[in-house]
């Protein structure tokens, strides 16, 4: 098991910056988590005021996370992963969940906010038989994470790109283009990408959307269906194709399918 490190006496809470909202507090605080400021919780509260529904968007797409994970690691035998935009640490991480099926899986995470970094060491922590490692990048850093990347994963193998929420934080469609290109010709045939956003699809998120850039926090573009799948030209769209994520193979419950909460996701295989 590896956790990466920045040198002794780094301590990367004096560059996190807690006068402004940042998504991976606010998304913590949506899921119950502690790992959050004030201006954090205020941003949170407003969004939510405006659109209840957003704490359903939260928790779904957590488990959708797991779901895709455990189909990945299990039915395809998928043993790494490249998670970008991961946030702060919360249950069922990538890792955990990869490697309760696979100990041997080695996934790597990638964020650019110092309060992730500054929780990686103690929580991202995997089983003895794999790996777990930490990069502090940009999504618009894609050379630098492969880079990074390399020193724990084969790329020369099949590996799982994570972009779970993080596209919407992009605002050029053209560079979004261009880094799902760099990130995925990087991997073999055989490799996956794994995607989630929220879209412009119910009443409500719209504006609460705008409230919270307004807020200072870093904007986040709202995207249909339609032009979203145009990001992963090239790649086979794995069923049951771009859907809300309470609807990929969901799992069997005994009161029925779960209620939409209007984020898409999908998977894409590399062929």
């Amino acid at each position: 098991m590896t956790v990466s490190s920045t040198g002794a006496g780094y301590d990367p809470s004096r560059r996190i910056d807690t006068t402004i909202p940042h998504s991976a507090r606010v998304w913590n605080y949506w899921l119950g988590g502690k790992d959050n400021y004030a201006v954090d919780r205020e941003a949170g509260d407003k969004f939510r005021d405006i659109f209840p529904g957003i704490v359903d968007i939260a928790r779904g797409t957590r488990a959708f996370l797991a779901r895709a994970v455990r189909y990945l690691a299990g039915e395809v035998g998928i043993r790494q992963f490249l998670d970008i935009g991961t946030g702060l640490p919360t249950s069922d991480n990538t890792h955990q969940v990869a490697q309760r099926v696979a100990p041997e899986s080695r996934i790597v995470y990638v964020d650019n906010d110092p309060l992730v970094l500054a929780h990686a060491r103690a929580l991202l922590v995997g089983t003895p038989q794999g790996a777990t490692d930490y990069i502090e990048a940009d999504v618009r850093e894609p050379d630098k994470i492969l880079e990074r990347a390399a020193e724990t994963l084969d790329l020369t193998q099949p590996t799982a790109l994570m972009l779970l929420g993080i596209l919407g934080l992009v605002p050029d469609e053209d560079e979004i283009r261009s880094i799902v290109k760099r990130l995925m010709g990087s991997l073999p045939s055989g490799s996956y990408l794994v995607h989630e956003d929220e879209g412009p699809t119910v009443e409500g998120l719209v504006e609460a959307t705008r409230a919270y850039a307004e807020s200072g926090a870093k904007p986040y573009i709202l995207r249909s269906p339609e032009t979203t799948i145009r990001f992963f030209d090239g790649l086979e769209l794995v069923e049951p194709g771009l859907v809300d994520v309470t609807q990929w193979r969901p799992e069997h419950s005994p009161f029925g399918a779960p209620a939409p909460v209007h984020a898409i996701c999908s998977v894409w295989r590399k062929p």
